[in-house]
């Protein structure tokens, strides 16, 4: 049995250049975990709450040396002497120090960034790689993972961020992401590829319009000054055409509008287009797209507590269309359970941060996967260069990944480690399909 022996944080810095915080697991024999919390700019009401320096000059209150201190004079106490091949133990311990429903007490930053250390340290004790070591995890907490006979793994369907508007590039139009999916591709590999050639011309057409496309939003995407999102379907369209792909059978879009920033007094502010909508006007601008586009997914097309406007939208194109809850659900088992018994969304994206351990997200996967919603496993606009998030997919079976574009570091780690894992599985490595 290995145990713990120190716990150690400190303030280091995401892709966005904020403070964020780092924890480090050191056990006997060598054993060692180490992972950084990310963030996010557009964040729902209903996550797990951030722990900074608010009342500080320094970093503009960003800075997270509370939380450093919070590892070192309550969480290393309680963790020392533990076996580290029990995370599913440590991370109730976890839940049980902070004691609040919003992990305000030790903060969402400061769980997620400990529960990913330790398991990072658990699957270096057990001797297996993070993703095989995480589904043994994870079917300890009830997850059907890759579970199969055959001991083949499902790697996830890249959904890839291409255009960027709202929080995460300026709010130039209101949509916040225009993303596509690799529907035709048999493996990872392949799915990269189609999504270079898309980027590629993508970036081509921009220019030769007269767009930005050197600079990046903040996940890597191209974020142009379009006068309106509708511009951005076309534009995707067209780069999908001139790279040899065809629209809805090798390529099809998913979009995220992340309605709450633009819902407003029981309106969605449309401003590029000069519309106030109620929900129902909403509904019906959006099937304009959906007749016109080869859409297949649609993220928060509604505010967060615009229930009635959910169910309906559920009602309507529940059985059409992918209809992805984030901000709705933020991955809570609460606000998951809710919409599931009122029939709201199909899909749920899970962002382990939004929770806190890794635990408690194979929990809220469970919830998700008995209730046949779709899963989309989902990186933050404030992200690390590290790659854990790889092998969670992998080792869940989620079905979907969305990391952000192919043109960022911290993007392409965890793209990078999808590959080496297709490698390293060879014909156990199955690419899902939606």
């Amino acid at each position: 049995m290995t145990r713990i022996q120190e716990v150690r944080a400190r303030e280091v810095f995401d892709s966005r250049g904020q403070p964020t915080i780092e924890v480090e697991i050191v056990c006997e024999n060598r054993v060692y975990g180490r992972a950084i919390a990310p963030a996010g700019a557009s964040r729902g009401g209903c996550e797990a709450a951030e722990l900074r320096d608010y009342q500080s000059e320094r970093f503009s209150g960003k800075g997270v040396l509370n939380a450093v201190h919070i590892v070192h004079d309550i969480i290393a106490p309680a963790l020392r002497g533990l076996s580290i091949e029990t995370p599913a133990y440590i991370d109730r311990l976890l839940v049980e120090l902070d004691g609040t429903p919003d992990r305000s007490r030790l903060g969402g930053n400061v769980l997620v960034a400990t529960s990913v250390a330790v398991a990072q340290a658990a699957a270096q004790a057990r001797g297996l790689p993070l993703y095989e070591s995480l589904a043994r995890d994870a079917t300890k907490c009830g997850l059907r993972s890759h579970g199969n006979a055959d001991d083949s793994y499902r790697l996830p369907v890249p959904m890839v961020n291409m255009i960027s508007g709202g929080l995460h590039a300026g709010q130039r139009i209101e949509v916040q992401d225009f993303l596509i999916i690799p529907r035709s591709a048999q493996s990872f590999r392949q799915a990269m590829e189609l999504i270079f050639r898309v980027h590629r011309q993508l970036g081509t057409l921009l220019r030769k319009y007269g767009y930005e496309a050197d600079l990046v939003a903040d996940e890597g995407g191209y974020g142009p000054r379009l006068h309106k999102s509708e511009q951005a379907l076309e534009f995707l369209v067209q780069a999908i055409r001139e790279s040899g792909l065809q629209e809805g059978k090798d390529i099809v879009i998913a979009i995220d509008l992340a309605a709450t920033h633009f819902y407003r007094d029981g309106r969605y502010d449309l401003a590029t287009v000069n519309k106030k909508l109620s929900s129902s006007e909403m509904l019906d601008y959006l099937a304009g797209w959906l007749r016109s586009y080869p859409i297949v997914s649609l993220e928060d097309p509604l505010a967060e507590n615009d229930w009635e406007g959910w169910a309906a939208i559920t009602r309507r194109w529940g059985h059409l269309f992918q209809l992805v809850g984030d901000y709705l659900f933020a991955t809570n088992p609460m606000r998951l359970r809710d919409g599931i018994s009122q029939g709201i969304a199909n899909a749920i994206l899970i962002k382990p941060n939004q929770v806190g351990t890794l635990s408690e997200t194979f929990e809220v996967m469970r919830i998700a996967q008995q209730a046949g919603y779709r899963m989309v496993l989902s990186a933050r606009s404030g992200e690390t260069e590290e790659n854990w998030l790889a092998d969670l997919a992998v080792a869940t079976g989620v079905g979907q990944i969305k990391i952000g574009c192919i043109t960022r570091g911290e993007r392409l780690a965890k793209y990078n480690q999808l590959l080496r894992i297709e490698d390293w599985l060879g014909d156990k490595a199955q690419l899902a399909r939606i």
